[in-house]
């Protein structure tokens, strides 16, 4: 069963599995966790990649869906595509699975990117924050040419992030990782790989813009914060100029579709413009068939 386009209601392009079936979460995730609930004042469910797809179907929305390899950045054991991969499987209507390589592993991030190319993925996300790494590395360059020459888009983490957030020094995580000028390199150096700045990019909100516009083959998705928050700047790019290359993304279980969509409603969002957000330009994007 293939995604029914024209019977979503949106398509979220940044939805999180978070641990696998059966298998207590990492130890170090729970630290990062324990501090980001005493920072931020809330504890976000842990959901694994059937849960996603159980509350994504309920809602009539589909899900881009991955998990992070930050095992040399963090000192976590990742939870791995499979479960990613088995579980958009089982629920095609709803799941696009993406995968995730940790570029610290070179040669061999490159032989498990062609892997999970021939496995199905449809795109690969990186977290440079968390990952610990400049995305315009050159070492990491062979990666993102398989991921070009397979015609698959690259997510990339922008701006600041939650990880680390209230732990001593940040729990080591380094912010300058994730000013999306460092995307811009690649961008430039891979004109045909099709790349997404996750979130908007603060502190570095106007670089994100800039690149959108400059860039034919870079879009922003609005992930990771609340509509309401969103700066000016970014709601008056959407109306215009980045119409048609804004995505929605709620960061679940960060965020809840249910409260990304409802505070979206309330923004001064063209009535034109909404439709293209929350679904039309990721179907285009994600070359999915809205026939």
């Amino acid at each position: 069963m293939a995604i029914d386009v024209e019977g979503l209601v949106a398509i979220d392009v940044h939805v999180h599995a978070e641990r696998n079936a059966g298998e207590p979460q990492d130890p170090v995730t729970v630290e990062v966790l324990d501090a980001a609930a005493r920072y931020f004042g809330g504890h976000p469910p842990q959901p694994t990649a059937q849960e996603v797809a159980d509350h994504y179907r309920e809602r009539r929305m589909a899900a881009v869906i991955f998990n992070v390899d930050d095992e040399a950045g963090m000192g976590r054991r990742r939870l791995g595509n499979d479960e990613v991969l088995e579980a958009a499987r089982a629920n095609p209507d709803v799941l696009i699975p993406f995968g995730s390589v940790d570029p610290h592993k070179g040669k061999l991030a490159v032989r498990e990117a062609r892997e999970l190319v021939a496995a199905g993925v449809r795109g690969f996300k990186f977290h440079p924050n968390t990952q610990a790494f400049w995305p315009n590395d050159r070492s990491v360059y062979p990666l993102y040419q398989v991921i070009a020459e397979a015609g698959l888009i690259a997510l990339f983490h922008s701006g600041t992030t939650g990880i680390g957030a209230g732990m001593p020094g940040g729990g080591g995580v380094r912010l300058k990782y994730s000013n999306p000028m460092a995307v811009d390199d690649v961008a430039a150096d891979f004109p045909q790989l099709d790349i997404i700045l996750a979130h908007p990019s603060f502190p570095w909100q106007d670089e994100a813009l800039a690149m959108a516009v400059h860039k034919p083959n870079v879009y922003i998705d609005l992930s990771g914060w609340s509509p309401k928050y969103f700066p000016e700047n970014l709601i008056r790019y959407t109306n215009t100029q980045l119409k048609h290359k804004m995505l929605f993304g709620s960061d679940y279980p960060l965020i809840t579709p249910d409260r990304w969509l409802s505070d979206f409603e309330k923004l001064p969002i063209k009535d034109e413009v909404r439709p293209l957000v929350l679904k039309q330009n990721a179907a285009r994007l994600l070359g999915l068939d809205a026939g």
